[in-house]
């Protein structure tokens, strides 16, 4: 994270921020959890370490391409304006913070991996269903509201998984996160309970500190009373059929 507080301050995009934050955590998730510690199986810790690889590599490729189309991401950008002169020293910060926060992430991937237990557990499976359905999922979101900024429409995206939360792709993140902790539970191995906290962790900074809550008060500036219609009509975060459609 000060290597995105440094791309960040030279390039004036904060956009590259989550590029950084997304391989550096990748990347730190993959050799955690092929590092020859513990008494994880071999072929566990190559199971999570693909895991966490295709999950890198399709957010991280994402937001890169996002990031490359635009001048500053929104949402920090936002906050920039706010803190004034104050914006660098704070947004440096904001991130080590967010370092912080993303610890339990990495120790949730590397329980997973160092799970004694040998490969094709039930909660394996269990693990890798969950995963398939948050990456999935959110490719889905990230891919629909593409196609609506495309159209040239303009105005909220509110079609498709869209119509059911505002940030379904948060959503399917949050769902992601929670395949480490499957795979690293087992009444056998009591610390692997510990994972639990990486999809609380992400959860907490989407819903409360770097997602939702930022994102929110740029596209009521942007949009004002068209966003707070669908503000009023659709889930913040889990999805759910709008307000007063037929069940």
């Amino acid at each position: 994270m000060q290597l995105a507080t440094r791309i960040e301050r030279r390039t004036g995009n904060s956009g590259w921020i989550d590029v950084v934050w997304t391989f550096g955590l990748g990347a730190t998730g993959v050799i955690g959890a092929l590092l020859p510690f513990g008494d994880g199986p071999l072929g566990r810790r190559l199971f999570v370490a693909v895991l966490v690889a295709a999950w890198a590599l399709r957010l991280g490729l994402h937001i890169a391409g996002r990031t490359k189309g635009i001048s500053d991401d929104p949402r920090y950008a936002r906050m920039k304006r706010d803190w004034g002169p104050e914006a660098p020293v704070r947004m440096a910060r904001l991130l080590q913070f967010q370092a912080l926060a993303s610890t339990p992430l990495a120790i949730g991937i590397i329980l997973a991996a160092h799970n004694p237990a040998a490969l094709g557990q039930a909660q394996d499976a269990l693990g890798l269903a969950i995963f398939l359905v948050g990456i999935v999922g959110g490719a889905i979101a990230d891919r629909q509201l593409r196609a609506f900024a495309r159209s040239g429409q303009g105005g909220v995206c509110d079609t498709g998984l869209w119509a059911l939360s505002r940030h379904p792709n948060y959503f399917f993140e949050a769902v992601l996160w929670c395949a480490y902790a499957v795979i690293a539970s087992a009444m056998d191995y009591p610390i692997g309970w510990l994972a639990w906290l990486a999809p609380a962790s992400i959860t907490l900074l989407l819903v409360r500190v770097s997602g939702i809550p930022p994102l929110e008060e740029h596209m009521l500036a942007k949009h004002g009373a068209a966003y707070r219609d669908y503000q009023s009509r659709t889930s913040a975060f889990i999805p759910l059929p709008p307000k007063g459609a037929m069940p």
